[in-house]
Order: C-alpha cells, then structure tokens, then sequence
C-alpha cells in the first residue's frame, strides 16, 4: 500500500492554514501588541542609555547637550544685553552731542536777547528824551 502525496494539496493546505492562523492574530490586534512591547523597552533602552551616558560625562567632567544648550542660551542673552547697553551709549553720546549744540544755541539766543534788551533801553530812553524836550518846548 503506497501513499500517493499530493504535494500541491499539502502545500495549499500549510497555505491556507499559515493564512488564517495571520489573520486571527491580526485580528487580536497582536502586531499592535509586539510593537507597542517593543517601543516600550526601546524607550526605557534609550532612557537608560541616556542617563549612564549623562553620568559617564559628569563624571569625566565634560558638558552634556543640555549643559551646551543652557551656555548657548546664556551667550544669547548676554549678546541681546550688550546690544542694548551699545545702543544706550549711542543714545547717551547723540544727547550729549545735541546738548552741547543747545548749550550753544542757549548762549547766542542770550546775547541776542542782551543785544535787543540794550536796544529797547536806547529807543526808550530815546523816546523819554523826546518827551522831555516836548514838554519843555510846548511850555
């Protein structure tokens, strides 16, 4: 009695079978289920690496990315300071500038002032003079 195998129906069988095995997995959400497992230790790899990395650093005393990043944003500042104290110092030497420019026009607006107050004081005294002489010519 010899079996006669039918390797296309066995093989069509395993296919079959292999396939609704997959799709009842697939259904129970169970790729979902691995690569959330996997995520999940990739993340706690990742965070243990960072720390033992973070220690090493410390330890050998080098700077990490975060202390870099803190430095970085510390230089920031301090530029944006410096900024502002330049631009305080070329304010202060316009004013100083624009002071002395007034001081100036403050003296030259005196001495015209001092210069028409004499003016008016001749024409004053000038019209009193008339006056006295009209009124000495009239009598």
């Amino acid at each position: 009695m010899a079996h006669e195998y039918n390797f296309y129906e066995i093989w069509k069988d395993f296919y079959s079978q292999s396939s609704n095995f997959l799709d009842e997995k697939v259904k129970e959400e169970f790729p979902s289920q691995g690569l959330g497992q996997i995520l999940e230790k990739n993340l706690q790899f990742k965070k243990m690496f960072n720390e033992t990395i973070e220690q090493y650093l410390e330890f050998v005393n080098l700077p990490t990315r975060n202390d870099l990043a803190n430095i970085a944003s510390l230089i920031v500042n301090i530029d944006s300071k410096v900024d502002d104290l330049e631009e305080l110092v070329e304010e202060s030497e316009a004013n100083q500038a624009d002071s002395t420019a007034l001081q100036h026009e403050m003296g030259k607006l005196k001495k015209d002032m001092k210069s028409l107050d004499n003016k008016l004081n001749q024409i004053l005294t000038l019209i009193k003079y008339q006056k006295d002489t009209n009124k000495i010519s009239n009598k």
